[in-house]
């Protein structure tokens, strides 16, 4: 993995201004980086604002607050002519592999749609050549190019998703939840073919999803999301081995063990309460009215984010020295 920073988002926030009273924040002072050839795994339970964080870096949804940074240039401030080059370079594998695909369409046509769109390989022997090899590269073949969506399974429509992804030759690809319509049979095989081209063709991915275990299957660092901010970032083995947030510690807890021996004695996190919502979030720290651990600063005070560890981040004030003393939280009073 290279060290040169391709995409930074910074303070970034996007709220839904419902009516003059309601305003939903989805997504609400969000900052990391995304490194050139990494895959950077964004997870969270739904309604958390993560697929809305995901469209609004591509730009499908406009910013409300912050900066979104590729390459050195803010996405959300280049003109027309810039922004239609960069939509070559950043596409987006969306979660329901059907109803992202025209139904009225071939594969052939849905492929060659953005080519046609960015004027890329005009001649059409040569773009149904570049079809073929894309529907190949995906694990489909040629035969494959003049039937329609219904003709498929999900496995293989997300397959045809991912190479109208690649049409355009990117260099970065979000992924919001690609896997999650999918049965999980087929679910490890699209994570493979993801990780297999991205080896192929030096790819930078974002990929989303609320399955934690299956991220740790392809991320190189994890951030935690909770109700659109985020709780928890480091590498993906640290965070299974060393998880600081309360909220990572009950997402973890909740993935089966496939040993009856350990899942049957291992101590399950089952957290209270309901998700707060988005549009009246909890003061100070917005995870305080279903964390165990919540003091009186978590009504007041909203955490800092810290670095704990080289490469862990966390936002809780469990860990903040100034609030606690230490660093492992032990000197904490557990209140409501």
């Amino acid at each position: 993995m290279e060290s040169q920073v391709l995409l930074e988002v910074n303070n970034l926030k996007k709220y839904f201004f419902l009516n003059k009273k309601e305003t939903l924040k989805a997504v609400d002072d969000v900052s990391f980086h995304i490194y050139k050839g990494e895959t950077f795994g964004i997870v969270g339970e739904s309604g958390c604002g993560k697929s809305t964080a995901g469209r609004t870096i591509i730009g499908l949804y406009d910013h409300t607050e912050g900066e979104v940074i590729y390459e050195g240039k803010k996405v959300h401030s280049l003109n027309k002519k810039e922004k239609f080059h960069f939509q070559g370079k950043m596409q987006m594998i969306f979660q329901d592999p059907y109803a992202s695909l025209n139904p009225r369409s071939t594969v052939r046509e849905i492929i060659s749609e953005p080519m046609e769109v960015h004027g890329v390989y005009p001649d059409k022997k040569e773009r149904l050549e570049r079809i073929y090899q894309l529907l190949e590269d995906v694990g489909l073949n040629r035969d494959h190019a003049n039937r329609y969506p219904h003709e498929f399974s999900g496995g293989q429509r997300q397959r045809i998703g991912i190479a109208r992804a690649l049409a355009l030759d990117p260099e970065f690809i979000i992924a919001d939840e690609p896997i999650s319509a999918l049965d999980v049979s087929v679910q490890a095989q699209v994570v493979n073919l993801l990780k297999t081209l991205q080896k192929k063709k030096g790819l930078t991915y974002l990929f989303i999803a609320h399955d934690l275990s299956m991220v740790k299957q392809i991320s190189n660092r994890i951030a935690v999301m909770y109700l659109g901010h985020l709780a928890e970032l480091t590498t993906s083995n640290e965070l299974y081995k060393n998880p600081l947030h309360p909220y990572t510690k009950a997402l973890l807890s909740a993935i089966p063990i496939p040993d009856p021996d350990i899942e049957d004695k291992r101590e399950r996190i089952i957290l209270q309460g309901e998700l707060p919502s988005p549009i009246n979030p909890p003061s100070g720290c917005v995870f305080r009215t279903r964390c165990p651990y919540a003091m009186e600063v978590c009504a007041k005070q909203k955490p800092s984010w810290l670095k704990v560890e080289e490469n862990h981040f966390v936002a809780c004030h469990l860990y903040d020295k100034k609030v606690t003393g230490d660093f492992d939280g032990n000197q904490v009073a557990v209140t409501k």
